[in-house]
């Protein structure tokens, strides 16, 4: 995709994988055969792949461990040969690992005290990223999905509560697995809307995951009751941070405004399968934003 100067732009994404050896500190770096350099784990971004799950992949193919996002990090821009390539980056926590299978792209990976991984690094602008990965805080990542996009309310006779997504929407709904798995989402809360809990079923059914269904987070209820949803999502992320489990919560376009202000969110439009993440700290006030459009 070409940007504003018509300059081809290749978009990528990768991690700065972070783990925790006898109290200190060490991150990943990765060796590449073909240029002989250590690098950080990424990679280039496939059709209809949102950046972040993008991310998680390329990190899993080069190394074989499996990372949870953390909060983003700076992008970094730079001139390749048939354009420009821009590479998004997060932190990232291990959280498993499978035996390091060397291939042609990557044949060493190395865990490295964050000095000698700041020194080893061959590229100008990886050092900075693995600084500022190491000096963030721990977070727990909630994320606010707005439903897929659902059939239109003059094309369908039955309770509004009923409406179902379209084939678009239940695309979108397929192709929010790897996102919601980049961040590790290991509980699901929804409007009982049908559009809603069919937005999150998909990812359900891949983690084996129950959907939490709140009439609270309706429609029809949070219009007339927005303090009673404000209240639900701040007791909900206060739950997200002691449990420290990721969670996803589903929401119509008309409640969106009380979900996010109730987590410190800017109020801002989300289209159909749009989603909206907070990085909670420990205290859970939110210290970092994400915000992902859908990918079709």
């Amino acid at each position: 995709m070409p940007n504003n100067q018509g300059e081809r732009v290749l978009s990528a994404a990768g991690t700065v994988p972070i783990r925790i050896q006898d109290g200190t500190p060490q991150v990943l770096l990765v060796h590449r055969p073909r240029y002989d350099d250590w690098s950080l784990p990424k990679g280039k971004l496939n059709p209809d792949e949102y950046l972040a799950a993008c991310a998680v992949r390329e990190t899993r193919e080069e190394t074989g461990i499996q990372v949870r996002l953390g909060m983003p990090l700076d992008k970094v821009s730079y001139e390749i040969g048939t354009g420009i390539k821009s590479v998004n980056y997060w932190r990232a926590e291990v959280r498993k690992k499978r035996a390091f299978v060397p291939t042609d792209e990557v044949d060493k990976i190395r865990w490295l005290d964050v000095d000698k991984a700041v020194a080893k690094a061959s590229y100008p602008e990886e050092p900075a990223l693995i600084r500022q990965a190491v000096a963030m805080v721990a977070t727990t990542p909630l994320l606010i999905v707005r439903h897929a996009k659902a059939m239109l309310r003059s094309n369908w006779n039955g309770r509004d509560q009923a409406r179902p997504l379209d084939e678009r929407g239940r695309r979108q709904s397929r192709l929010l697995i790897p996102l919601l798995a980049a961040y590790g989402v290991r509980r699901l809360v929804s409007s009982t809307s049908t559009r809603c809990t069919r937005t999150l079923t998909p990812y359900a059914q891949d983690r084996k995951l129950d959907i939490e269904g709140w009439t609270t987070l309706s429609e029809e209820q949070a219009v007339k009751s927005p303090a009673q949803v404000g209240a639900l999502v701040r007791r909900l992320a206060d739950e997200t941070v002691a449990s420290g489990k990721p969670l996803a919560i589903c929401g119509h376009r008309p409640v969106l405004p009380s979900m996010l202000e109730a987590l410190g969110l800017p109020n801002r439009h989300m289209q159909p399968g749009a989603v909206m993440i907070a990085h909670l700290d420990a205290t859970g006030q939110t210290v970092a934003i994400e915000f992902h459009k859908p990918r079709v």
